[in-house]
C-alpha cells in the first residue's frame, strides 16, 4: 500500500505560531516569517555549501476566510509575504500548472545527476489556498464543503501541514472542493460533492482526500478543476491545442476556435466568464466578458474571438492565470502584471480604480532581510485574493 493510502498513523503538522484558540487572533503572531521547507543533507549531495535558492510566497487582497495565510482576517493592499521555502539551486523545478501541459506530458523529474527535484507550487481556489513543496501539501482557507481535507469544515488562518498525502506532484484547488494528483498518477478529491466535481458518483461530501476510481485506461498525468467540474489527462490522452467552443446549433461540441487554428497555445486559462491563452511567442490573447476589464483591452466591452492584449506585446509573457474577474501574466524577465476587478485589492497595487482595463505591473517593497529584488515565478488568482512565488537571492556583503 502506498504511503498516501493510510491515514492512522499521522498526525496533524501546524505552524509554531498558530493562534491556540479563535483563527482571528492575533496572539501568536509575529513579524517572522515561516520557513516551511529546508533542503536535506541528501538533497545537498552532502555538500555543506551547495546554493540554495530561497522563494517566498506572498499574497494579498481579501482574507476574510484566512486565504491570505497571515493569520487573521485581513485585507492586504500590495503582495505581502506569509512564507518561505529554501531549495537546492540546481535541483528545484515548478509543479504542473493548470491548463499547462509539460513536455513530455507525464514527466516526473526524479533525479537530476543522482539528485531529487523538489518540486513547488501554488494554487489558489475562490476562499482556499495551496502551497505545495516536495510532494507535501500546505493549504488553508476558508473549510466550507471539508475542501481543506482534514476531516472538519473549519476555516484555517495559516499554512497547515494536511497530513492525509504524500508524494503529490500537482494540486489544483476548485470552488469549494480540492484535487490533488499523485507522483504515481493517482487523482484525489474532497470537499464539496453538490455539482459531481469530486468524480466519486454521489453527490456528498468529503472530508478528507478520497481516491478516485474509474474506467479510463492509462496513467493520469494531468488535471484541471474549476468552479464545479474537473478534468484528467492520461498517458494515452492526444494533446492537440484544441479548445471547447459552445454552438447552439446541434448542441454542444468540442471544434477547434478558428481564430487559433494556426496558433501553437503552449497554455489556457478561465475566470469567471473570460478566458486567456499564451502562445508560444509569448503573447497573451483575452476574450469573454470584459466588464471588469478582465480582458486587458482598455475596455469594458466583452470579445467574442480571442483577441491579443497589446500592452503586453512589447513583453515576453511565459504565465498566465485567471481569477474570477481579474487576470495575471508573468514575463521572462520576472515581472508580473494584473489587470481587472480590484475592488478587495486582489491586483497588488494600492489605489487604483475599482476597474482596471489594462495590465499594470505589481511593484513589490523591498525588505531589510539581506535578500534581492523579487523574481516571480509563479501567479495563481482566487476570488478577491491572489497569490505569487518569487525568488530572491542574497545579497553579498
Amino acid at each position: 500500500m502506498s504511503a498516501h493510502l493510510s491515514l492512522r498513523h499521522r498526525s496533524f503538522a501546524y505552524l509554531t505560531r498558530y493562534p491556540s484558540s479563535s483563527p482571528f487572533s492575533t496572539a501568536a503572531a509575529t513579524s517572522k516569517i515561516p520557513t516551511l521547507y529546508e533542503p536535506t543533507a541528501a538533497a545537498t549531495t552532502q555538500d555543506d555549501d551547495a546554493p540554495t535558492t530561497t522563494l517566498q510566497l506572498l499574497s494579498w487582497g481579501r482574507g476574510a476566510s484566512g486565504q491570505l495565510g497571515g493569520g487573521i482576517e485581513e485585507i492586504r493592499l500590495y503582495p505581502t509575504p506569509v512564507a518561505k521555502v529554501v531549495v537546492p539551486t540546481s535541483s528545484f523545478t515548478l509543479s504542473p500548472s493548470q491548463g499547462r501541459i509539460q513536455t513530455p506530458n507525464c514527466s516526473n523529474q526524479e533525479s537530476n545527476a543522482g539528485r531529487s527535484i523538489v518540486q513547488v507550487g501554488i494554487s489558489c481556489g475562490l476562499f482556499h489556498s495551496s502551497l505545495l513543496v516536495d510532494g507535501k501539501l500546505w493549504i488553508w482557507g476558508k473549510g466550507d464543503g471539508g475542501q481543506l481535507g482534514f476531516g472538519h469544515e473549519n476555516s484555517l488562518f495559516l499554512p497547515t501541514l494536511n497530513p492525509n498525502l504524500d508524494s503529490v506532484r500537482f494540486v489544483a484547488l476548485g470552488g469549494l472542493h480540492s484535487v490533488a494528483l499523485t507522483t504515481t498518477g493517482e487523482l484525489y478529491t474532497w470537499g464539496y460533492g453538490g455539482f459531481g466535481a469530486l468524480g466519486h458518483s454521489v453527490y456528498t461530501r468529503e472530508l478528507f482526500p478520497r481516491l478516485v476510481e474509474g474506467s479510463w485506461s492509462g496513467k493520469i498525468c494531468h488535471i484541471s478543476t474549476s468552479g464545479t467540474h474537473t478534468g484528467a489527462i492520461t498517458e494515452s490522452a492526444n494533446s492537440n491545442y484544441e479548445l471547447g467552443r459552445g454552438d447552439k446549433v446541434g448542441g454542444w461540441t468540442p471544434k477547434p476556435v478558428p481564430s487559433l487554428v494556426s496558433v501553437r497555445i503552449i497554455q489556457i486559462e478561465s475566470g469567471g466568464y473570460h478566458s486567456l491563452v499564451l502562445t508560444d511567442e509569448g503573447k497573451v490573447l483575452s476574450w469573454g466578458h470584459g466588464g471588469h476589464g478582465q480582458l486587458g483591452n482598455s475596455s469594458l466591452q466583452s470579445q467574442k474571438t480571442p483577441t491579443v492584449v497589446e500592452a503586453l506585446t512589447d513583453e515576453r509573457v511565459i504565465y498566465i492565470a485567471c481569477g474570477g474577474s481579474s487576470s495575471a501574466a508573468i514575463t521572462d524577465k520576472g515581472k508580473l502584471y494584473m489587470w481587472g476587478y480590484t475592488k478587495d485589492s486582489q491586483l497588488g497595487v494600492p489605489g487604483l480604480p475599482e476597474i482596471q482595463p489594462s495590465p499594470v505591473e505589481v511593484k513589490f517593497l523591498m525588505e531589510d532581510d539581506g535578500l534581492g529584488a523579487h523574481n516571480v515565478l509563479s501567479v495563481a488568482v482566487g476570488a478577491s485574493h491572489a497569490m505569487c512565488l518569487v525568488s530572491r537571492d542574497e545579497l553579498s556583503n
